[in-house]
């Protein structure tokens, strides 16, 4: 069958209750080489802190392990939370990567803290202050300049710092902005970066995508507007037993809006707290779920709604077997292995 967009995958890092970070990061490599054999264009590791149920602290200590664990598929971040470093050290680190396996390497970067107020503070060097909400813009101007040609303005005092880049030897990583806002979309547009919106956040993203196509402005990186939609996606061979495995997340989801994190439940456990408080249920993202068929009908519905040239999917479940099994079923649907290997 034939498809108008690409697919690509976001690790979280999924912890399930009773087992630790280290299974889930061994769980991350045995995905990202089945996902590279499977044919998706791009696999991503999530940032997220101080989480007891995801792994994924630092992906740029991920990225290398999964490149080298894999053949052809790009790797990168989903992302980089730029308020938290020093741009310097962000280009410096991915760089670096870029070098290690050129032409690969992918950095996407948002603002938001991928974390709780404290935490977030916490991750701070300088803890004199909180840093200022609106430096973001500035930081991503000059981490956009370590990997371009020109560097920083000659009077800027770490102009300097441009020649050093180890990407200089390596290829640069490619530059993503991502996000759920209209602070996101207009930025990405007046970078002229490829532009990621967290859908499996914020599903009311068409107006910003649409603005973000509007107001784009062709850069050295990228000449046209690019669109890609991350998306809460399960499929299984039926319906129910899909419906069935996104309890766990729900369950998580709604204790996180509570200001509670818990591990990845079974899904049992998770089905019968749903019972309970069936309130819980209201809060729910927009999931596509179902048989392979079911999810190509519901992906492609939301591509024309973003007007996407990609789409990036996104779970969250306590069985790995069954995670597997969803991609390899989507992948499947759409015949990936075949258009790589053509490719």
């Amino acid at each position: 069958m034939s498809r108008s967009f690409r697919l690509s995958v976001l690790d979280q890092s999924p912890i399930a209750e009773g087992s630790t970070t280290a299974d889930a990061l061994a769980n991350t490599i045995d995905l990202a080489r089945l996902c590279d054999d499977l044919g998706y264009d791009r696999y991503w590791l999530a940032e997220h802190h101080a989480s007891p149920g995801v792994g994924g602290a630092a992906p740029e200590a991920l990225i290398g392990p999964v490149a080298l664990a894999t053949r052809r598929i790009r790797v990168g971040s989903g992302g980089i939370m730029l308020p938290h470093y020093s741009p310097f050290k962000v280009a410096e680190t991915f760089g670096l990567l870029a070098a290690l396996a050129p032409g690969r390497i992918d950095l996407g970067v948002g603002r938001a803290p991928g974390t709780d107020g404290r935490t977030a503070f916490a991750l701070q060097r300088d803890r004199s202050r909180r840093m200022p909400s609106d430096d973001f813009p500035h930081a991503l101007a000059e981490l956009i300049a370590y990997f371009g040609e020109e560097g920083l303005p000659a009077d800027h005092p770490f102009a300097p710092l441009h020649a050093t880049m180890p990407s200089g030897r390596g290829g640069s990583p490619e530059l993503w902005l991502l996000g759920s806002s209209m602070d996101s979309a207009l930025w990405a547009a007046e970078a002229g970066l490829p532009y990621c919106f967290a859908d499996f956040i914020n599903s009311d993203g068409a107006e910003m995508t649409a603005a973000y196509r509007r107001r784009f402005r062709p850069s050295p990186q990228l000449a046209e507007p690019y669109v890609m939609a991350a998306v809460w996606t399960i499929a299984a061979p039926d319906r129910a037993e899909a419906e069935r495995l996104a309890a766990p997340a729900a369950m998580m989801f709604a204790h996180l809006m509570s200001g509670n994190q818990i591990p990845v439940p079974p899904v049992e456990k998770a089905l019968a707290w749903l019972a309970d408080n069936p309130g819980a249920a209201l809060r729910r993202r927009r999931t596509v779920l179902g048989t392979p068929a079911e999810c190509r009908r519901e992906l492609e519905s939301v591509a024309a709604l973003y007007g996407a040239d990609e789409m990036m999917l996104v779970n969250i479940m306590s069985d790995h077997a069954a995670r597997r099994r969803s991609y390899a079923l989507i992948a499947d649907e759409f015949a990936l292995a075949p258009a790589a290997a053509a490719a």
